[in-house]
């Protein structure tokens, strides 16, 4: 059994067996007169072009950019809404309810256990070692994952502590796992980190699969953009499960400016200005009295150790600044997200006053 076929062995037979829905859009290209669809041949509202056609269910231009841009072939993306519904792609092509698992690694992103009570999946818990920052305890990740578990997700850099994982560790896990479960790696916020994405370890490694989005440091948070890196083979059963037409047309209007190559330019400029906050940030928090600790991180925001969160949170509120009470993570942890050089003043003025 070759190592791609190893991975798809993992997959639910049911799924593996299923015809998915055949789009208007996906059975007829090209054309002059379209009337296969049953849309309006018109969209009635003033100022509103395009409107009225159904989009390509993944738009080749859209998905060109996405694959340039994380450094893969167009074979290997699905364009999703969202990190979050390839989340729930992965969920519902993988794990059958009330049998299979997922293994995560907390503090971490929450969606992970949300997807996996909606598809009626347990949850296998291996904690980061917050003695070391919240480091990888891959030997413990490895000893935990039984027949049961088919996803592993790793959040990198993590959501909420801030971190990356360390690469070899990563790659430790994904290699070690190959034909037993599928790795995940959430790379919502690496653009904001040093480190290259683990994107280009697929050809060797095809249960390894790479979230990215365009939520945090291209702006698009309200668009919802997002996209699955993997193995040609995994996106072609991805694609049996997702809508058939998942990406709006004002969403790949968006995009495509934001990929254009003044969007790359000015999304740069954006993350270098943020960059430059957030060190000064950190700095300026870990001089207040109330601040006991300050994670080192890799992302566009900082998790802050306080006496009391409930109070600081309280306080913050009052004035109309709103942090992200991650207590029930990290007790008496508050995650900060890194704002304009005019609000991150505010969040020292409220802190210096906790």
């Amino acid at each position: 059994m070759s190592s791609v076929e190893s991975v798809l062995a993992l997959v639910r037979p049911d799924i593996l067996a299923l015809a998915p829905y055949s789009s208007a859009r996906k059975e007829a290209k090209g054309g002059r007169v379209w009337l296969d669809a049953n849309e309006n041949p018109e969209t009635p509202a003033a100022g509103q072009p395009l409107f009225n056609r159904y989009p390509d269910p993944q738009p080749p231009d859209l998905v060109a950019k996405l694959a340039a841009l994380y450094g893969v072939t167009p074979a290997q993306c699905l364009v999703t809404r969202g990190s979050d519904e390839g989340i729930d792609l992965l969920l519902r092509t993988f794990c059958r309810a009330g049998q299979d698992a997922i293994l995560i690694t907390p503090p971490t992103y929450g969606m992970y256990v949300v997807a996996a009570g909606i598809q009626g999946a347990k949850v296998v818990k291996v904690p980061l070692l917050r003695d070391q920052d919240f480091a990888l305890d891959t030997e413990a990740v490895l000893k935990a994952v039984t027949s049961e578990v088919k996803l592993v997700f790793l959040c990198s850099p993590n959501n909420p502590t801030g971190g990356l994982l360390a690469r070899d560790a990563v790659l430790k896990v994904v290699r070690l796992l190959a034909g037993r479960a599928v790795v995940v790696v959430d790379e919502a916020y690496v653009d904001f980190s040093d480190q290259p994405s683990l994107a280009t370890e697929i050809p060797a490694n095809p249960n390894l699969v790479i979230l990215r989005t365009l939520s945090k440091a291209f702006g698009l948070a309200g668009a919802r953009v997002g996209t699955t890196i993997a193995d040609p083979a995994v996106i072609a059963v991805l694609q049996k499960v997702i809508a058939p037409y998942p990406v709006p047309v004002p969403v790949v209007l968006a995009a495509l400016g934001a990929l254009s190559d003044e969007g790359l330019a000015a999304a740069q400029r954006s993350v270098a200005t943020l960059l430059s906050e957030r060190a000064r940030l950190a700095v300026a928090l870990a001089k207040l009295p109330a601040v006991k600790k300050v994670w080192p991180t890799d992302t566009n925001y900082l998790l802050v150790e306080v006496p009391d969160s409930a109070k600081a949170m309280a306080l913050a509120r009052g004035t109309g600044v709103i942090w992200r009470d991650r207590s029930k993570d990290v007790p008496n942890t508050i995650r900060i997200t890194v704002g304009t050089a005019a609000e991150n003043d505010e969040t020292l003025e409220v802190m210096s006053r906790v």
